[in-house]
């Protein structure tokens, strides 16, 4: 396929779940995409199946050869990963490197930054099943935004060409903000487990499929009671909070 004035050529870091499916959905933008690291099987697996003739390279390999370089790997490893490429050398002017982790803004980035990088910070606020079936998922969801104000349009052109819907998110508030979509996976989670067990508990069959419609309206209609247009983060400071390290499964290599 011919690729059109203005795409990129793009390389991800991480299979995991949130990776690969960022990857096809820029493809079908018409980007496209140089490689992919992949460390364990299931990894390699998951790579070739949404991102199929897409080869499985080196970390210095796919930054070497990407104008674009996604970085989809747990919070715990963000930081050295960064670090460590910029202590190599690998990182190269002019190039855009985003991240994808919902506590971090561009500042985790300063190192890839010093050496020429643009520094975008992009989250997907949905839960990733690590299929093709997310990629439809995205037009539904918003992503979290933050970059420095002359390369802001760059970030948030990437997420409408994903299908999603960008918000932007200041340096500071980004701790807030993961905190808030702990706190809602958290909640969602532990309040269908229950429900459910407590169905099946009295003999109910499918109680997943019972108790749904009720799920889906409640949250419907909670969510109808607040702003669609506004993220007020000024809300969310009573919230309990969830480690973000339990989310690692989305970015697991």
């Amino acid at each position: 396929m011919t690729q059109r004035p203005g795409r990129l050529g793009i390389g991800i870091i991480g299979a995991g779940h949130v990776g690969p499916v960022l990857g096809a959905a820029l493809a079908g933008a018409g980007h496209a995409i140089v490689g992919i690291s992949a460390i364990s099987q299931a990894s390699r697996d998951r790579a070739e199946a949404i991102l199929p003739f897409v080869p499985i390279l080196t970390v210095p390999e796919i930054v070497e050869r990407s104008e674009l370089v996604i970085i989809a790997v747990p919070d715990t490893q963000l930081e050295s990963l960064i670090a460590g490429l910029a202590a190599a050398g690998t990182w190269q002017a002019g190039q855009l490197v985003l991240h994808t982790s919902a506590r971090f803004g561009t500042n985790v980035l300063a190192p890839a930054q010093a050496g020429g990088a643009i520094p975008l910070a992009i989250h997907p606020a949905m839960s990733f099943t690590g299929t093709s079936i997310d990629i439809a998922r995205l037009a539904d969801s918003w992503f979290a935004v933050t970059a420095p104000t002359p390369v802001l349009p760059i970030a948030q052109a990437l997420v409408v060409e994903m299908g999603g819907e960008p918000v932007i998110v200041a340096e500071a508030d980004r701790s807030r903000y993961a905190e808030a979509v702990d706190t809602a996976t958290a909640f969602a989670t532990s309040i269908v487990e229950q429900a459910t067990g407590l169905l099946a508990g009295i003999g109910i069959d499918r109680p997943g499929a019972v108790i749904a419609p009720l799920v889906r309206s409640a949250m419907e209609n909670a969510l109808a009671r607040t702003s669609p247009d506004r993220l007020d983060l000024s809300l969310l400071g009573d919230l309990p909070g969830r480690d973000t390290r339990e989310a690692a499964d989305d970015f697991d290599e």
